[in-house]
């Protein structure tokens, strides 16, 4: 099976719109059309000879039987109405067929929206019932979903504000909702039961209307045994309503009207009409389903809870989007600005909100295939084991980063002082010295600013030898899904404790480290050849004070190593002796000398401690995994 395409069908419940998306492409997706328009009432006829009719055929074909207008609603165990919504989705999927605007069958993924109030069980419920229609892969999203995407990938949101928090009005025929989309996360706004919609003022409209009419009852005759007729004339009713607030300027005069028409036969019309004065009385008028309050009372408590509970979290929406159909009414837009006032809060109505759901849709539905894809292609690369191997193999070179600076250290910070101590007769013997230099040198590795040394030479290990690795194979990835290679890199900042997780160079290799440091201090260079000139004869005197004349003269007895230790126990060399031996420049070279040795002891010491590595392997292996997974969650939003 392969999705070629996500359909993004809004069956609302007076506006049914459908879009489509190619899932390999990012361009926009495209509005398709049933009876050669882009949106549609919606409507379900029945014809006789036709069958069934959709739109604006089931309302201008002569002859049709049944009529169903602004079914849609919660899920429900009413025969009729399962049958309805099921009827009207099919004949829909069966005319985007036949026109060949869709593939249909496995290659088709349907995306339909439901108000952001209804719960988890209601939207399975929903889609079962909207599968049944013949349409397997589909599947029920919230419309502020798609609201939210439709404008973000139009250029609405940028990328900081789609991080921040973003409050969504969805003004429908027959609720309202509000949604929250903080951190990416949507959190619907729950202001009890919602029956704030649109159609309300249709239906006072309608109402005001027939009170009016000269034949009322006969038209209520007629509406009772022919229900159809009723349904046009609601119809017009709302087509005057959205007549009027699409040109308000123009209805400000007493004697100008937005009139709807509609004939019941050549004998009786009906002829809804309202200006700015009738509106303001159908606005304010109280409504049965709305506990006695009016609309606009109704819309503006809605808006008050939404920012009461908003501010008990302590949020303020950096922008309020605004769509549904009838977020064209201004006076929504005047409550919402003033309750949510700039520039703390950017207002963003939607300027197609007829069709801004239906392209969301088709955009979620793209979207999700594709984000899932992506996220399926970074698991593959962490699960193929080749972010580990790319450490693996970096490890010589970090081995390399570490081993200069540290034998500059070492040498600095217990060497250098040590010898200058003895030199200055701080310290007596050379036994002494090679303890105050093993204890220098251990204090100075395991203090703080050697585990600096380590993480600075991590970052630029990571950020010179890993980070290059990494990105050759995540780039492709970045590629294939048309994101900017830095939404998986790593290359502005990192953690040392992310690329090191506590490297520290381990007991056995201090103890070597210093021992070698030691061994070619005291037995080797500057401070060895002094040992050498005592024993060779330039320095006898030491020789007398330690073992005494009759041992030189029996011809040095004791075994040359046991003499160099005596020496290094016993011997205090004068200090005016030392400071003429151990100049500041024969303490330089020695410390060059020396430093080529101690940088291949510590090279060899830490290539020998695989242990260390292979710790440091893992962790970072998984320090790296888990940014991964972090850096996808941010970079999906990305994805189109």
């Amino acid at each position: 099976m392969e999705i070629l395409e996500t359909i993004g069908f809004d069956l609302g419940h007076g506006e049914t719109a459908v879009a489509k998306a190619i899932v390999e492409s990012i361009e926009p997706p495209q509005m398709l059309e049933i009876n050669n328009r882009k949106n549609q009432i919606t409507a379900l006829a029945w014809h006789p000879k036709l069958g069934y009719l959709v739109g604006e055929q089931a309302l201008i074909q002569a002859g049709v039987t049944q009529l169903a207008i602004s079914f849609k609603q919660k899920p429900n165990n009413n025969p009729k109405y399962q049958q309805t919504i099921s009827t009207f989705v099919a004949t829909y999927y069966h005319l985007l067929q036949e026109s060949k605007q869709i593939e249909g069958g496995e290659n088709t993924y349907f995306y339909v929206g439901c108000p952001s109030g209804w719960s988890v069980s209601e939207r399975t419920e929903y889609q079962k019932l909207l599968q049944s229609a013949g349409i397997d892969l589909l599947n029920v999203v919230p419309e502020s979903r798609a609201a939210f995407m439709q404008a973000k990938e139009a250029g609405k949101l940028e990328y900081q504000k789609l991080l921040s928090s973003v409050l969504i009005v969805d003004i429908g025929s027959s609720t309202t909702d509000f949604t929250l989309v903080k951190s990416l996360e949507e959190i619907p706004i729950d202001f009890g039961s919602n029956t704030l919609g649109a159609s309300l003022i249709d239906q006072a409209i309608f109402e005001r209307t027939l009170a009016q009419h000269e034949q009322k009852a006969l038209l209520e005759k007629v509406f009772a045994e022919y229900p159809h007729h009723q349904a046009r004339c609601e119809l017009a009713c709302r087509k005057t309503k959205e007549d009027y607030f699409s040109n308000e300027q123009l209805y400000s005069d007493a004697q100008s009207f937005a009139r709807g028409f509609e004939s019941i036969n050549e004998q009786i019309y009906f002829i809804p009409q309202v200006n700015q004065l009738i509106m303001a009385e159908i606005l304010h008028q109280p409504l049965p389903e709305l506990g006695q309050k009016s609309w606009m009372q109704s819309f503006r408590d809605a808006v008050l809870e939404a920012k009461k509970q908003l501010d008990k979290q302590g949020i303020v929406p950096k922008i309020l989007l605004m769509t549904g159909g009838a977020s064209r009414m201004k006076f929504t837009h005047q409550i919402c600005q003033e309750i949510f006032p700039e520039p703390e809060t950017l207002l963003r109505p939607d300027p197609e909100p007829e069709r801004c759901i239906a392209l969301g849709l088709a955009r979620v539905g793209r979207w999700d295939l594709r984000a899932t894809a992506f996220q399926q292609e970074v698991s593959k690369l962490v699960e193929s084991n080749k972010i580990k191997e790319l450490i693996a193999r970096r490890i010589p070179e970090l081995i390399d980063l570490l081993t200069q600076p540290l034998t500059d250290n070492l040498i600095e910070n217990a060497v250098r002082p040590g010898v200058k101590d003895w030199r200055q007769n701080k310290i007596k013997t050379l036994a002494d010295l090679e303890t105050s230099i093993k204890s220098q040198a251990e204090q100075w590795l395991q203090g703080d600013i050697a585990q600096q040394i380590i993480n600075n030479q991590c970052i630029n290990w990571f950020n010179n030898q890993i980070q290059p690795d990494l990105a050759a194979q995540t780039d492709p990835i970045c590629r294939k899904f048309q994101i900017p290679r830095s939404s998986l890199r790593f290359e502005d900042s990192i953690d040392p404790n992310f690329v090191n997780p506590e490297l520290t160079i381990g007991d056995a290799i201090l103890a070597d480290t210093v021992a070698f440091i030691v061994n070619i201090v005291i037995g080797g260079g500057t401070l060895g050849s002094i040992i050498t000139l005592i024993l060779t004869g330039h320095f006898t005197w030491p020789i007398v004070l330690v073992y005494g004349a009759s041992v030189m003269a029996a011809g040095m007895q004791l075994n040359r190593q046991g003499v160099q230790e005596a020496i290094k126990t016993n011997v205090d060399v004068p200090g005016w002796l030392r400071s003429s031996f151990l100049s500041d420049k024969k303490i330089d070279d020695m410390c060059q000398q020396i430093k080529p040795e101690l940088e291949k002891a510590l090279r060899d010491q830490l290539t020998a401690n695989q242990e260390a590595f292979n710790e440091l392997i893992t962790k970072v292996e998984q320090g790296l995994e888990k940014a991964l997974v972090s850096k996808v969650q941010e970079a999906i939003i990305l994805i189109q």
